[in-house]
């Protein structure tokens, strides 16, 4: 609505709190998704990253080298593809279709949640929809949210993204072996991830390479111990 004033004409703006209520109801059904899992010791871990930074192949390094079951929920405006990819290590996987909506939200993923067998797997991996910006107010219900970057996104990526990296549990620098080849500094990656979250653990990897693999997965593992969440399946 517009309203005149003097010769002009300007915006009349009314102040909707909508965002809050939505974040508000959101942060309520995240927390049944977390009693779920805690009550079935399922480790729940958000996947946050842009398209092209390794979200999926990190999975699928996860699936074939960590010890106990894994199931897996995959967001994505067309989610099939990822999906697909998952699919063929015959394990739960599935896959949400966020059509226009440019991260999952936790009312999503507890209907997923609900067509996995819980009482079959130890871990819940989440792979959130690709960029660093819309999933930042929206818990999921995970335990821990792990944020991945690539050094092809340049290395002034998380000084344009602080936020998501406050929120880290974890974050993960992937293709330093391209680094050079790129223009990036992956030194400067982590000064940067640290200035923002000084307590967060970085990992540099090349997941082609098989490079810090084992380092994530050590890490992933403390998380479910420090919880007392023990692989019983």
């Amino acid at each position: 609505m517009f309203k005149k004033l003097g010769g002009d004409f300007i915006h009349k703006i009314a102040n909707i709190d909508v965002q809050h209520n939505i974040t508000k109801a959101n942060k309520k059904i995240a927390n049944r998704i977390t009693k779920k899992l805690n009550d079935s010791n399922i480790l729940g871990v958000d996947f946050v990253g842009a398209i092209g930074s390794g979200k999926t192949s990190l999975i699928e390094e996860l699936i074939e080298n960590m010890e106990g079951s894994i199931g897996v929920i995959v967001g994505d405006v067309i989610s099939k593809f990822d999906a697909g990819r998952i699919e063929k290590f015959n394990i739960p996987v599935v896959g949400l279709n966020t059509g226009k909506e440019c991260h999952l939200d936790a009312h999503l993923v507890e209907h997923a949640v609900e067509e996995l067998p819980l009482d079959k797997i130890d871990y819940l991996l989440i792979e959130n929809v690709g960029n660093l910006i819309c999933p930042v107010d929206f818990d999921l219900g995970s335990h821990i949210r792990v944020v991945i970057i690539s050094v092809s996104e340049g290395d002034d990526t998380a000084e344009k993204h602080p936020l998501i990296f406050q929120s880290a549990d974890l974050v993960i620098i992937n293709k330093i072996d391209i680094a050079d080849a790129v223009g990036a500094d992956a030194e400067k990656m982590v000064k940067d991830v640290k200035t923002l979250n000084p307590n967060v653990e970085v990992i540099k990897t090349s997941l082609k390479k098989g490079i810090g693999l084992d380092k994530i997965i050590n890490v992933i593992n403390q998380f479910k111990k420090d919880r007392n969440l023990k692989s019983t399946k």
